[in-house]
């Protein structure tokens, strides 16, 4: 009885303690230092030796100006424990009353406790970094690493650096720690990759790519080339990537895998010559099974996208040819969905696709391609109009994989086909719901259908106009291009003035790009930014016209122009990124 009496009256006074700990953190979050300050002196009474309590009782002192109980209460807490970094917070103290010359006097003897014990380096850098006093804490860390040199702190010593403005030291400590413990890598090349696509230093990414070059001709190790494909790949240019690559794969010819992974990043990018090249390669230089697959799956998906109705033949043909060379398996999959899709979109025929698809469905599958063949299901049964039949397998994937992308997915195509048959209300609830999917690229589409429902609705309740745009917007996912471009130009000329004026001139610019008609659809994109500056899709119209002046039209100033008016009046589009690294792509900031 006495052991259950004491487990519940300590579980209780942890439950209170952390009541209060609470209470005294939304006082102080929300600037009422005096109550802050009781709290947490009332919480020390109970932990004396909690560090971060006293921490912000401290804070509090010098957030109501009572600077002298700060400086005696942090002078109580050396003599009792007699830690170095109490002596930065006394310096910070008389910083705070502008008195520099006690502020210095305190830093230095904070500086001497680490030549005295160097185990103090951890708190006291700790604690000068906290308060931002950079210089000291580079040397704390500095003095700490000569005076014992198993102390590791070239991580810290190089964020200083950036911090500091020093890009040449920071680029060089990272790369000294990169090589000296491999297992540092991911963490280095996302605190690069920060600096990278800031405005901190224009010259910072030439600077980092010719330290890389520079190790890599001196040193002669695959390490650098590694990090140089990756450098490379952060630029988006997945031709000198391949380069490194290549030279790493005739010293490691087991990489073959990031050389198929870099092709399609040069398609997703639109880089299709690149991605051709990547993939010959592949193709020339391995028997791997798996691989080769891959690489023939996506030189035929981007010949299948390019392609026009009089190659459709010639594709049937090379298809079938590839899934009598590698037959029908678990490993030809990709090929098998193709296969179907193909069918489906560009033949007409959804009949022998599902029958092809019902085949793939026989063999030894995981849950994660037996998805993906019935996602390709699902979207040929929309293809058919039987959104019934496509929402029963979407849900089926939705409920295989919840948590998974795929299963988000699933639940996108489900709302999508909802939103094509007209039930624009339930749509909108599942467009609602996935606007904060993991998956960025789909909490942007749902956020994009989203706007659409809701801005159309409250223009016209009917939803009349919405319907047609529906309607069109359905012939353009079932690949009748045609079809559904004279349907959007139909409602142009029909609800001309109304909400859905927008949207449609973005449609219209979009498949006139497609098409390769670009005049055409740069006249939508203008329309747009003229027309409706205001909108929503001001920031699309700009960015989409600024690709087509840069990479079809070559006039890379009006491309400039373009980028810049979405960085410095859209910084909340999607597209501000993109933008801005395109535009300082083409004002020279990178020489790579």
């Amino acid at each position: 009885m006495k052991k259950a009496f004491f487990l519940v009256a300590f579980l209780f006074s942890l439950t209170v303690s952390a009541q209060n700990e609470q209470l005294a953190q939304n006082y102080f979050d929300k600037g009422d230092f005096e109550k802050a300050l009781i709290s947490y002196q009332e919480l020390l009474v109970q932990q004396p030796s909690n560090g971060y309590y006293f921490q912000r009782l401290i804070e509090s002192y010098q957030q109501l100006q009572q600077y002298d109980k700060a400086a005696k209460a942090i002078q109580e807490r050396y003599d009792r424990y007699r830690q170095g970094q109490l002596l930065v917070e006394l310096g910070y103290n008389f910083h705070l009353q502008k008195d520099e010359d006690k502020a210095k006097k305190y830093y230095d003897q904070a500086i001497d406790a680490i030549r005295k014990n160097p185990n103090e380096v951890f708190g006291i850098a700790a604690v000068f970094e906290r308060r931002v006093l950079l210089d000291y804490a580079l040397n704390a860390y500095k003095l700490g690493k000569e005076l014992e040199p198993k102390f590791n702190f070239n991580y810290q010593v190089a964020l200083l650096y950036g911090q500091l403005g020093n890009s040449e030291m920071m680029i060089s400590t990272f790369l000294d720690e990169a090589y000296a413990n491999p297992n540092s890598m991911v963490m280095i090349q996302n605190q690069l990759s920060r600096f990278m696509t800031e405005e901190v230093d224009v010259n910072f990414n030439d600077s980092l790519r010719k330290a890389l070059l520079l190790r890599a001709q001196k040193g002669q190790d695959i390490f650098w080339n590694q990090f140089l494909s990756w450098y490379f790949v952060q630029q988006k240019d997945y031709a000198k990537a391949f380069i490194q690559e290549k030279a790493i794969y005739k010293r490691n010819p087991e990489t073959f895998s990031n050389i198929v992974n870099l092709g399609q990043l040069a398609i997703t990018e639109g880089e299709e010559e690149t991605a051709k090249e990547i993939l010959g390669f592949v193709l020339e230089n391995t028997n791997d099974l798996e691989l080769l697959v891959q690489a023939h799956y996506y030189l035929m998906d981007m010949r299948i996208k390019n392609a026009q109705e009089k190659d459709y033949k010639a594709i049937e043909a090379d298809l079938q040819k590839l899934l009598d060379e590698f037959m029908v398996s678990q490993y030809s999959l990709k090929l098998q969905i193709l296969q179907a899709q193909f069918l489906t979109f560009n033949l007409n025929n959804p009949e022998k696709a599902k029958s092809i698809l019902k085949e793939a469905l026989e063999l030894n599958l995981s849950k994660f391609e037996r998805a993906d063949v019935k996602m390709e299901l699902a979207d040929i049964f929309l293809y058919e109009e039987k959104f019934n039949q496509a929402l029963l397998n979407y849900s089926q994937i939705e409920e295989d994989l919840k948590n998974d992308a795929v299963g988000h997915e699933a639940s996108l195509k489900s709302a999508k086909t909802s939103y094509f048959k007209g039930d624009f209300e339930w749509a909108q609830k599942q467009f609602q719901e996935l606007k904060s999917a993991s998956s960025e690229l789909i909490a942007n589409d749902a956020m994009q259908y989203f706007l659409l429902i809701s801005d159309n609705t409250a223009a016209d309740s009917t939803q009349v106009a919405l319907k047609k745009f529906a309607r069109a917007d359905y012939l353009l996912y079932k690949n009748k291009t045609g079809e559904a471009l004279a349907a959007f130009k139909k409602i142009l000329v029909e609800d001309k003035g109304n909400e859905i004026e927008a949207a449609t001139m973005l449609k219209i610019g979009q498949t006139e790009e497609k098409l390769g008609n670009y005049p055409a659809a740069l006249a939508q994109y203008e329309a747009i930014i003229e027309q409706h500056a205001e909108g929503i899709y001001t920031d699309e119209a700009l960015y989409f016209s600024g690709q087509l002046y840069e990479k079809k039209l070559a006039d890379p100033e009006k491309a400039k122009s373009r980028y810049e008016k979405i960085i410095f009046e859209h910084q909340d589009s999607i597209y501000f990124t993109d933008a801005r690294n395109a535009f300082r792509q083409l004002r020279g900031d990178k020489n790579t």
